[in-house]
């Protein structure tokens, strides 16, 4: 018999998990705290995580800094209720009974923070959204 999982989990992937992942991973445990699990990962992660990501999450009081890169499983993926691309193409695996999310959203890699900020912002706003209509909405 099966029952509802209590703490849904989220797997956000890109590309490196140097940037767009790790802010909307980071802002997901930010707002939702206990009531979802998150996982980031990459499908070429990057050696650490950009810079610039890190200075422009610490502006809006978030600290990224001791996050590193990981590289994209597919038990991460079947471990995860939702899964969010963002841009990570082919690469990402796709198993039956997961719902997948693919999010268009500039790859602040090589940016500086003044090109990550509308970044961050769309991600912020996105990850609101998610909470406010994910199995974990207050209520």
């Amino acid at each position: 018999m099966s029952t509802p999982v209590s703490r849904p989990s989220v797997l956000f992937v890109c590309v490196h998990n140097a940037g767009r992942s790790q802010m909307a991973a980071a802002f997901l445990s930010h707002l939702a705290g206990d009531r979802v699990e998150v996982r980031s990962a990459g499908s070429a992660p990057a050696d650490s995580v950009n810079p610039a990501v890190v200075e422009a999450m610490n502006e809006v009081g978030i600290d990224i800094s001791a996050e590193t890169p990981k590289i994209l499983t597919s038990e991460a993926v079947q471990a995860s209720d939702v899964v969010i691309t963002m841009g990570c193409g082919d690469t990402c695996p796709v198993f039956p009974g997961k719902r997948y999310l693919d999010w268009r959203l500039d790859d602040p890699a090589g940016q500086g923070v003044d090109a990550v900020r509308p970044i961050r912002d769309a991600i912020e706003t996105r990850v609101r959204t998610l909470i406010s209509e994910g199995p974990w909405a207050a209520g």
